[in-house]
Formats: structure tokens, C-alpha cells, sequence
């Protein structure tokens, strides 16, 4: 089989794949395969409630609207690419009886789905936010765009490694929720390291989430100077976890019992 024809057959597995995730997540009862957009939607709308009586700019002429829905969307599509990563295999379990399916295909499908999610809901909100005033329109979209999938491509190289941990360790799957709640507080996704002071920003600024979001802001406002990221660093990140990922669930593979 040529490379172009084995890369058709597995698009044609991962689209089945998020054919099927969409019908077994949400159906079609009430508003169907919407929900995908409207979960995400209804919870970035509620932390930038929480910002929109805020007139005042924050410091670096930073809008808190858009912050908020930028900074909280990225980190929701984050968070739902692992915990689902976390309950990958006893959901699909069955369907490694097709050679053709792999655990791979599974997280990408996954992660497809909720970076189309993502996307959709953030351009809606910031085009809403910026037709009442709350925001004005990204300074440099193609930036902003280039972080969103940043973003995704290092969720969904977690994800890999948080599936074939989750396979071996359920104590693992059981710590994995409470420590993505305790570190929305430090990814970035409501500070800017220009903010923090020295010692904490030395600490943080390597962080490859930490620096995502300071590439959204730097997409997002004109006025915000990202002097911190480092896109060699980012990418360097990614593709070491996308390769220890794979060698990961390679591994944990030959674990699976299928009966």
C-alpha cells in the first residue's frame, strides 16, 4: 500500500471515528451535535460575565473580556483533550478489533473534534464581544490562530501519554481531574508573565502552556509585547511529546486485551 493510499484510509478512519463520537457523545435529542459548540460556549460566556462590568483595562492595555474568553476556551479544549484521553479505552475498546483503528486514531479523532469546537466557539464569542464593545477584533489573527493549534497539538500529545498511563495505573485516571482544576490557576490562562514577579516568572516561563497563552495575547492584543515566548522552545516541546506519546501507546498496546 502506497503512503498517500494508507494516509486516505486512515482520514476515512478518523472521520468515521468523530462520526462516531459525535452520535454516542450528544446524540440527536434536544439540540443534537450542537452541544458540542454549546458546552464550551456556555462556560466561556460565564467566566467573561464575570469580566464584563470591568471598564478598566488591565495593566498593558489587556481588554478582560476577550482575555478571559481566549485564556479559558483555549484551557477547556486542553482539559476535555486529556480527561477524554482518560476514558479512551473503556469507551472503544471494541473497536481495535479492526486492524485498521488504532488507539492514535481514536485520540486524533478526539482531538479534532473538540479543536473545531474550540475554534468555532472562540470566533463566535469574540465577534459577539466585539459587535458590543467588550473587545476589539484580534491584532494579529493569523498569530492567534497559530496558538490555538499549539494548543491542540500539545493537548493531544499529552493526551497519548495520559491514555497509556491511564491503561496502566487507575490511581493515575483517578488523580488526572483534580490536578487539571489545580493548574488552571498557573497555565497562564488569566496572568501574563509580564505581570508575575522575577523569581516566579524564571519558574514559569519555560512552561510550554504558559507560553501558548502568551502567544495568544500577543495575537489577540496590538499593544501586548510577548517578549517571553520562545516558538523554537514551543514546537521543540511538542514534538518531543508527540514522540514519546506514540512510543507510549505502542507499548501499552501489547497490554490491551481485547476479549
Amino acid at each position: 500500500m502506497s503512503i498517500a493510499r494508507g494516509a486516505a484510509v486512515q482520514a476515512n478512519v478518523v472521520g468515521a471515528l468523530i462520526l462516531r463520537e459525535l452520535h454516542t457523545r450528544f446524540g440527536r435529542d434536544n439540540i443534537g451535535y450542537l452541544w458540542i459548540f454549546a458546552e464550551p460556549m456556555l462556560l466561556a460566556i460565564a467566566v467573561a460575565a464575570l469580566h464584563a462590568g470591568e471598564h478598566l483595562r488591565y495593566l498593558g492595555g489587556l481588554r478582560p473580556v476577550p482575555f478571559a474568553l481566549v485564556g479559558y476556551g483555549l484551557f477547556i479544549a486542553f482539559r476535555s483533550i486529556l480527561t477524554r484521553a482518560e476514558s479512551l479505552l473503556e469507551a472503544n475498546r471494541p473497536l481495535l478489533f479492526h486492524r485498521q483503528v488504532t488507539l492514535f486514531d481514536m485520540l486524533a479523532a478526539r482531538a479534532l473534534l473538540e479543536g473545531a469546537s474550540t475554534l468555532t466557539v472562540l470566533t463566535l464569542l469574540l465577534t459577539v464581544a466585539t459587535l458590543l464593545g467588550y473587545a476589539d477584533p484580534p491584532a494579529r489573527p493569523e498569530v492567534l490562530l497559530g496558538a490555538a493549534v499549539l494548543m491542540l497539538w500539545l493537548s493531544f500529545a499529552l493526551s497519548m501519554l495520559v491514555a497509556a498511563a491511564a491503561q496502566r495505573s487507575a490511581v493515575f485516571a483517578r488523580l488526572l481531574h483534580p490536578f487539571l482544576y489545580l493548574l488552571l490557576p498557573l497555565s497562564g490562562a488569566f496572568y501574563v508573565l509580564a505581570w508575575l514577579p522575577g523569581g516566579v516568572r524564571e519558574l514559569l516561563a519555560p512552561v510550554p502552556l504558559v507560553q501558548i497563552f502568551e502567544l495568544a495575547r500577543r495575537g489577540l492584543f496590538a499593544a501586548y509585547d510577548a517578549r517571553y515566548v520562545d516558538l523554537p522552545w514551543i514546537i521543540a516541546w511538542c514534538l518531543g511529546l508527540t514522540l514519546a506519546g506514540m512510543l507510549a501507546l505502542k507499548g501499552v498496546r501489547r497490554h490491551i486485551e481485547l476479549a
